[in-house]
Formats: C-alpha cells, structure tokens, sequence
C-alpha cells in the first residue's frame, strides 16, 4: 500500500491495482469554513487557505503519524492503518494536537522531517510569517524537545531540503558512538560578505541523545556543527551552490560508514537549465566535523581559526571515552565548552567532491538511487532523476563513468515530476496530478551493448551470441569497465566512419552528435569557422574558411583517459567552380544595372527640373503663379488617382530595360517571360496598386479638408501636366521609357 498526502486527504493506493480506482481508499480531512474564512482574512489566498498534507510517518503501533498545513495553523492527526481512519475523540471530534515546529505553515515552503526511534526530527519555519527556522525535536518528552539558537550564525534564511538518520550498528560498536542525524540546506552564507547574497549548501548534524544543555544552550542543542558542501567541476571551474534534493544510500546494510549521500545541485549565476549531481561520503562528511572550527574575529572582520578549543570537544557526541569521563548526559558538559558551541557552529573545512554527471539545458527536480552488489571499489549505481517536465532519466555510474541509460516521457511538460519511490523492482513517480508505476530493471529494452554494460546496476549482461541484454545471473560475476571495454571492440563506439557533407556557401547546417554520458563533450573545428552550441549539436554557417573536418569529442571511458571521438564531419564545398562564377557573374551584373539606373534617374530628373522650373517660369509670366502653387499642394489629396490617363498610358505601351529573375538583373530588351507583357504587366501594376492604397489613406486623413477651390484652377494645371507629358513623350531619348514612378516615402 502506498499512502499519499494530499489537498484535503489523504489516500491509500494498491500499487498492484494502480489503475483499479475503486480499491482506492480515501480520507478527506479539511479546513472548517470559519478558520478558512480567517485565514483569508489575514492576507492569505483561498487556494493556501486549505489543508495540505505535508507528512506522512509510520509508527510502531500500527498508526500513521500525518501532519498539514491546515490553514497557516499546522496540525497533526494520527491514522488506524487496518482500518484506515482518522482517530477521534470521546465526542466523536477528530484527535488533533498542533503542529507548529512539526509541519510548516505554508504549503510551498521548504522542508523536511525523518523518524529516529519514533521520535520525530524536522527542520521547518515555526511562525506564521515563515521568517523563524528551527531544526528541532518535535515529539518524544516535553523536557528534551529542543531546537537550534535563533541565531543567523546557525541558520541564516536557510532552504531545507532533505535529512537522514544514521543509526549505529549494535552489534558492530566498540566505541560507544552516538546515533546521528543530518540535515541538508541551502542558506545565505554570512561569510561572505559580498555586494550579493551568496548561496552555499549546508550539511548539519546533531545527536539522538542530546538533550540541551543545564544553564546555556538550555532546549538547545549542544551538538549542532554544519559543513559546507562543495560540487565544483575542476576542469571547468564551474560551482554549482544551490542544492535541490538529497537521496541517503548504505551500500552495505548495517555498516553506517558505507553510507553515501547523492544530491542534485544548480548554480545561483547561470541562467540557462543546469543540474549536476554529487556524491558524499559519510567518512568525508565526519572527517570535516571533526576538523578546525571557523570564527570571524569582529575587530578586524576576518574569519580566523578559534584557539583554543575547550575540552571535551564541542559538539562532539557522546560515547564511551566521555562517559567515562563523567559526562554521561549534556546537561553535565561545562559552560565554557557549550558557549564556544553556541558561537562557532560552523566548520572551517568543506567537502568537496566532483559531480558525477552535469546536463545542460536540463533541470532535475527529484532524485532517486539503486544500489548495485558491487564491492565499494567498484561500486555500481543507477540514478532515477525526475525533471521539471515530467520525465524520468536513468543514469548509470560505474566508478568514474555515468552513462544516460533513457529517457522515458511520464507526464505533460507542466507537471514536474515532485517524487520518486523505489519498492523492490518497482519505480513509482508521482507528480502534483499524477502518479504512474513502472519497473525498476527491464534490460531486455537496452538494445545496444554499451548500454547493456552501462546497467549492470540493475543486474544487466550482454550476451555477444544472442545480441540481446538479459538478467545476470546470481553465480555470474563480471567487471562492468571489462563488459564496456568489449562493446568498443566489437562495436567501434568510438570509432564513427567519418560522414561527408557536400554544402553551398551561406547555407547554415547543424552537425549532431549523440552523447549517451551526461559528461561534456567538445568540438574540434577549422578556427575561423562561424559556429554555435545547440546542447551537443553544432551549428555552423558555410563560408570559405568553415570547410574541413569537425569532431565531436565526449568523455565517456574514464576521467584519466582519452576522449572518445562520438562523430566526425567533413565539410565540402557543392561545385565550388559552378557556385563561384555564377555568384560573381550575379554580383557583377547587379552591380552594373544599379549603377545605370543610377545615371539614367539623375538625367532624367536633372532634366524634368529644367522643365518645370521653365514651365514655372511661363505661369508667372501670365500672371498664374499663386494659383498655380496653391493647386501644387492640393495635387495629392485629391479623389483623383496618382496617375493621369497619359501616364498610364506611357507606362502601358513602354519596353522595361530590365526585368529581375533570381535575384539579379538581366539587360534584355524583350521580356523572358512567357505570355508576352507578363512582366510589364506586373510592374506597372504593383507600382499604381501602392500609390493607390496610399492616396486613400492620405485622403482619408485629411478628409477632403484640401479640395479644389473656385474658377476651375485645378483643372487649368491638370491641363498643364497634359501639355508637358506630351511634350516629353515627343522626345526621342524618352520615347519607350517608362516614367519614374513616385514611391511611397515621397507622398
């Protein structure tokens, strides 16, 4: 049975009979309309203003421990499993206590809480406004629920994202050491003083048996310490310091100190889509809390190392040495080793580790881990990463190499995925609408035997005879680096027979490369070819000095060794002969009609000025020049159409020097086209369809406010413009030249 919390319910899925909805249990538990009603009058929206259940816990009892938002006022109810009700009250009222430090207020504020020993562990905000954060015991005995200082030292606008207990092994302890928890964040770094706030992921960790300290620390913890977590690519420099989900792996059941920890990470700077994903030890995280304690000095503002530290150590958790010591409980530890605690929760040493993969243009939002059988010095997981457009991708990792297994689409792009559950060879992912169940280890789909190596995490093996990927068998054993080293000499993965492209100058291609590793891959081109990065893609625009070889290069076989070559190109120029004189006999041939148009435009127009500044000349002689410049600027807004019947005409019956096909112009003195005056034809009208369409507009603006005035002077100068029409048609230069048609920046 799967148990969900939801808005308002809460449900009990058969995962055998996912799509049976009738075996599907129910419990709604809502907000009543006064409190809703009260909430909203606090500035809240109705949608906040409902009951989201944001915790789920088993009991030992047969009880499910579940807590809400309830309307900014958390409360916590408890669940009968066999029959799968909520308890209630002699009254017949259902069995509520508060959830403040239990559940957090609102319903998209970060959080997380783990059980150790049914006791209760949480990290959330504890006021209304969401502005306190405390890391907490929430149940158990009233004396001994503590939490952390109100202090930006030890938490500083943290964003809580996961936390894990660590139990010892009782049989396998000689030292007595403590049961611990960790919890994983992200919070503005006050060691930075920076003009920005700058994000870090944290690591913190208390102890089970902690129970605060006599007169400071009092229900406080007295063994809080946090570690910065460190996931930078060396080769590139690239940090990425914002973390998002954290899974909790032990490779070996019952040995703690094999337990790992895989986070999924972003970068505050970069704006694209970008997660990586992280490994640390248990071994690494304790060595750093072990280490030096960082204090900043106030009279010089530096971060210094404190000396010298009290003992017993702070923070440090009890065991036997202390015991023996007569520190049975940390309400005996003295007030000089509990004020240092409360002034230097922070550790000087990080840890560090190298991402295992790093995808762009890809943002994973859940994390999932299946451990293989492998020893630790050839330990081989699988990834389950959800992604914030519904899909779920595999990832194998053996040793240094990751390997992208699939891809599978589960939901529509709007629906992130917010959950993954592994429950023996079953995947269930759940999303905020839905929830789909598929299995964990089907290697028959692994088609290819690289990818068949690359999921011996699921219990994979490729078999050469049959060329298909099967279950390995429990009395089989093989060294997956050996198995990947065989598909590259059977397959040639990275040897790709080299792929000409023959391509035209100015073109723009896109050379492609699959990459299976979520490991970067390079590209190896001319140098001063023009290109751009498309994920793994290359575009490249064709120009002389793009011709040649591309290669695209992904590490893939191991950190320390040589890349593997995953395509190759080569660029050739399609009849470079052809292409090239035809374009320079284009170019030519463009170049010398616009210049020709050139010097037949300015004879023209040099010479119609002559004419009218004659003409003009004439009407002031008879005495019309006023009137004749008047009707001059009424000539536009006129009824009439741009053209008059003569220059139609002209331009009906003229000849076109030129005629434009493909993009350049041929001196022909006959139209190419078939059917005669097509061409004429179509000049002549696209050039009077615009100037009619922008007279109407002229004409609509103006609102015939310029019309023709009294004594019939506008048709005195239409008669004019007819005499000089004729005039210039009579002229042998200009006889089957069609006229300079007015364009529309000039009206």
């Amino acid at each position: 049975m799967l148990y969900v919390g939801a808005r308002d319910a809460i449900i009990a899925v058969d995962t055998a009979n996912l799509s049976n909805r009738s075996k599907m249990k129910l419990i709604e538990w809502s907000v009543p309309e006064d409190r809703r009603k009260s909430c909203v009058a606090k500035g809240k929206t109705e949608g906040d203003c409902k009951n989201y259940i944001r915790l789920l816990e088993f009991l030992g009892n047969g009880r499910i421990y579940a807590c809400g938002t309830f309307a900014f006022d958390p409360q916590c109810v408890f669940i009968n499993i066999s029959s799968f009700s909520l308890e209630k009250n002699d009254d017949g009222s259902i069995r509520m206590e508060t959830g403040k430090g239990k559940c957090p207020f609102e319903p998209s504020q970060h959080y997380t809480a783990v059980m150790a020993g049914e006791i209760l562990y949480t990290a959330a905000t504890s006021n209304f406004l969401g502005t306190m954060y405390d890391i907490s015991r929430a149940t158990g005995i009233e004396q001994e629920r503590i939490r952390t200082e109100q202090s930006i030292n030890w938490l500083s606008d943290p964003e809580f994202v996961s936390s894990a207990f660590i139990q010892e092994d009782e049989k396998n302890n000689p030292t007595g050491e403590d049961d611990k928890i960790y919890f994983f964040f992200t919070e503005v770094a006050k060691e930075y003083d920076l003009f920005t706030k700058v994000k870090v992921p944290r690591v913190a960790r208390v102890c089970k048996s902690d129970v605060g300290g006599m007169k400071t620390l009092q229900r406080r913890w007295t063994t809080f310490l946090k570690a910065q977590l460190v996931c930078e690519d060396r080769a590139s420099g690239q940090r990425f310091n914002v973390l998002t989900d954290v899974f909790t792996v032990q490779h070996q059941s019952g040995d703690p100190s094999s337990t790992h920890f895989y986070g999924i990470f972003t970068s505050q700077w970069e704006r694209e889509e970008l997660s990586a994903v992280c490994m640390y030890s248990l071994e690494e995280i304790t060595k750093a809390m072990d280490g030096p304690f960082k204090e900043m000095k106030k009279s010089c503002e530096n971060w210094i190392n404190p000396e010298p530290i009290p003992t017993p150590r702070p923070g440090q958790c009890l065991n036997n040495a202390l015991k023996e010591q007569g520190f049975e409980s940390s309400l005996k530890l003295p007030d000089k080793v509990l004020t240092f605690m409360r002034d230097h929760p922070l550790m000087e040493n990080s840890v560090v580790a190298a991402p295992l993969m790093v995808r762009n243009g890809i943002t994973y939002t859940k994390l999932a881990v299946t451990p293989s059988d492998g020893t630790k010095q050839n330990m081989a997981t699988v990834l389950h990463l959800g992604t914030d457009h519904g899909e779920l991708h595999n990832v194998a990792v053996v040793g240094p190499n990751a390997t992208l297994i699939e891809e599978i689409p589960l939901f529509s792009a709007q629906e992130p995925v917010n959950n993954i559950l592994l429950y023996k060879n079953e995947t269930l992912v759940g999303s905020p609408r839905s929830l789909k169940k598929l299995p964990t280890v089907n290697c028959p789909r692994y088609s290819t035997c690289e990818m068949c190596a690359r999921a011996r995490g699921l219990g994979c093996i490729w078999s050469h005879e049959n060329k298909t990927c099967a279950m390995l068998m429990p009395h089989e054993v093989f060294e997956a680096e050996d198995l990947v080293k065989q598909c590259n000499n059977g397959e040639g993965l990275c040897s790709p027979p080299v792929i000409e492209r023959r391509v035209v100058l100015g073109l723009r291609i896109l050379l492609s490369c699959v990459q299976v590793s979520p490991r970067p891959c390079r590209w190896e081109h001319p140098p001063d070819s023009h290109t751009r990065r498309h994920n793994y893609d290359l575009e490249v625009q064709v120009t002389n000095k793009s011709l040649g070889t591309y290669r695209c290069l992904c590490d893939e076989v191991g950190r320390d060794q040589p890349p593997c070559r995953r395509a190759e190109y080569q660029l050739t120029l399609e009849n470079p002969s052809m292409g090239g004189n035809v374009a320079i006999a284009g170019s030519r041939h463009f170049l010398a009609s616009h210049i020709f148009f050139f010097v037949i435009g300015f004879v023209l127009g040099g010479f119609l000025l002559f004419l009218i500044y004659k003409r003009q000349g004439g009407m002031r002689g008879g005495g019309h020049s006023s009137s004749t410049l008047e009707k001059g600027r009424d000539l536009l807004p006129s009824t009439d159409t741009p053209q008059s019947p003569s220059s139609a005409s002209l331009l009906s019956e003229a000849v076109p020097l030129t005629e434009k096909r493909n993009g350049t112009l041929n001196g022909h003195g006959h139209s190419m086209h078939p059917g005669g005056h097509n061409g004429r034809h179509f000049y002549t009208n696209s050039s009077e369809l615009k100037l009619q369409e922008s007279a109407v507009n002229l004409a609509e603006e103006l609102d015939g406010r310029e019309r023709a005035g009294p004594d019939g002077e506008e048709e005195g100068l239409g008669e004019g413009l007819r005499e000089m029409e004729e005039e210039l048609s009579k002229m042998a230069c200009l006889r089957g030249a069609p006229l300079a048609l007015c364009e529309e920046s000039s009206i």
